[in-house]
């Protein structure tokens, strides 16, 4: 950041005079520069003298908690915004913290300031909010955090949003994450430039090549004029971006092969997972890709070298400062996946960069193992601001834990004074709310029962009515069936005597034979 040292304080302080070996011990005689140095101690004691928690200094008008986002000292800020440290101050420039950190990438520090509430719409004096500078800056994980809470639609002077940003200044990874959370590519700003157009004037051609793939129309896109009435192709020849030219007169563009697509989202996990350490490096270091850039499972550019074993690789990104202990969606540290693979020279190489494993063991506040790194801490995005080394760190992680014990015991002592003075807490409003609501629920389904109760009753009553009836219905039709058979049985028999007259006579008309002996 112009104006803005990033080296160790340099304002007056004095060095305690101790035995050889042993560590000097700085006395800083400015606020701002225990800070920075991440002394946390120095504040507190300053800030109990007297001193003010939003002292602005005189050269860059920073106030402690400025400082604090600007190297990432992660402490020192917890513990100003905990003693009521001003969030919503100002910089001449407008900067909040929140900018700060978001141009410094400090993703550990923003997200302590927004659980604090940051407000990530407080424009500069460029009409820029931290996903703005974020974007600007390529710091992709910070612009993660800050998108789960902020809003990427807002724009700035020239109606430029992140998307703009990310396109003109070539932060793919950026740019990329942006378009996953829904951002429009096909908005253009008060010159009626696209973000293709800013991509092109810049000779980005990553970016300039995902952002077609990600268009609908790219024939239509290529064709499309500003308020200028210049297209890509003439933007790129005003400005000598001959890579664009020869990709746009070349006709090099394809859309529909999926490894073309996977290398225009994540051009450095290619270059990594093919071993393409000059690629790696060119897009490292002109700021295309950051060196702990996530993909679509979480993986980084080492994971991807570890899986292929790509040993020169992993010792420059290793040498750049990468995150090793990062996890992809799988849970797998890169360590893992080379191990997966069964590239051993890469475990170890890997295995010597973790200095600390998890086991299942109980945190002893006294036991100083139980401190040692066992977790990601800091900022994924910048490196080297804030140097402490590991006995600093332990201690930092002592201190913390401690004041969560001391916190919890105080809150307990708390909540016990409050009931005894007849308060209710929230959980105790919850409790209650859950047990009306459940005398609420019991009442109903009663209310229930004994209607089912009456209903049961009542179809049993008319069910005995309906038995009744058919009993008597049964005996009128006997009644009525026995003078019916009688009635059939005479006519029967009087049919019977007929016919055996009928039969006599016939006999008797034609006489008989008789044989006489």
């Amino acid at each position: 950041m112009p104006g803005v040292p990033l080296s160790d304080p340099s304002a007056s302080f004095t060095e305690s005079a101790t035995p050889l070996g042993a560590r000097r011990k700085v006395h800083f005689s400015s606020i701002h520069d225990a800070v920075r140095a991440g002394d946390v101690k120095q504040l507190s004691e300053m800030v109990e003298r007297g001193v003010s928690i939003n002292e602005v200094d005189v050269l860059h008008k920073f106030t402690p908690l400025h400082w604090a986002a600007h190297s990432g000292s992660l402490e020192c800020l917890h513990w100003l915004l905990w003693h009521g440290a001003d969030i919503t101050q100002a910089t001449m420039r407008g900067w909040t913290a929140a900018h700060i950190a978001a141009i410094r990438g400090q993703d550990a520090c923003m997200q302590a300031l927004i659980i604090n509430g940051a407000n990530l719409t407080t424009k500069d004096d460029r009409g820029c909010t931290p996903l703005h500078l974020a974007a600007t800056h390529g710091h992709s994980f910070t612009l993660q955090i800050m998108l789960r809470s902020g809003d990427p639609s807002i724009t700035d002077v020239r109606e430029w949003k992140p998307v703009h940003y990310a396109s003109f200044h070539g932060r793919l990874g950026c740019l990329q994450l942006l378009v996953k959370w829904g951002c429009g590519i096909e908005d253009v700003d008060y010159n009626g430039n696209l973000p293709v157009h800013l991509a092109a004037m810049e000779g980005h051609l990553h970016c300039f090549k995902f952002l077609l793939s990600r268009m609908n129309n790219a024939t239509q896109a290529l064709k499309a004029f500003n308020d200028n009435g210049e297209n890509v192709l003439d933007l790129a020849q005003r400005f000598y971006k001959q890579n664009i030219l020869q990709f746009v007169q070349g006709s090099e563009y394809e859309r529909n092969d999926p490894k073309d697509q996977e290398s225009l989202a994540f051009p450095g996990h290619v270059a990594a997972f093919n071993g393409n350490l000059e690629m790696l490096k060119k897009l490292i270091e002109d700021g295309v890709i950051n060196i702990n850039e996530r993909d679509n499972n979480g993986s980084t550019p080492m994971h991807k070298a570890a899986g292929q074993g790509h040993i020169e690789c992993l010792q420059w990104i290793i040498k750049m400062g990468a995150d090793s202990n990062i996890t992809n969606k799988a849970g797998e540290k890169p360590s893992d996946v080379a191990k997966r693979f069964a590239h051993l020279a890469a475990v170890k190489l890997l295995e010597g960069q973790q200095k600390y494993d998890i086991d299942d063991y109980e945190i002893d506040e006294d036991d100083m193992k139980c401190f040692i790194r066992h977790g990601v801490e800091g900022s994924t995005d910048a490196k080297n601001d804030l140097y402490l080394n590991e006995s600093d760190k332990t201690d930092a992680r002592m201190r913390a834990y401690k004041k969560i014990v001391e916190l919890r015991h105080l809150l307990e002592i708390a909540e016990s004074n409050y009931k005894h003075l007849g308060g209710i807490t929230e959980e105790d409003l919850k409790q209650k709310k859950e047990q009306l609501e459940s005398e609420k629920t019991i009442q109903e389904l009663q209310d229930q029962l004994q209607y089912e109760r009456l209903r049961r009753e009542k179809l049993e009553s008319q069910l005995d009515e309906y038995r009744a009836a058919v009993d008597q219905l049964r005996e009128n039709l006997e009644d009525i069936q026995v003078p019916s058979l009688m009635a059939v049985e005479d006519d029967s028999s009087i049919e019977s005597s007929k016919e055996k007259k009928r039969v006599k006579k016939k006999v008797s008309s034609r006489g008989v034979f008789v044989r006489r002996y």
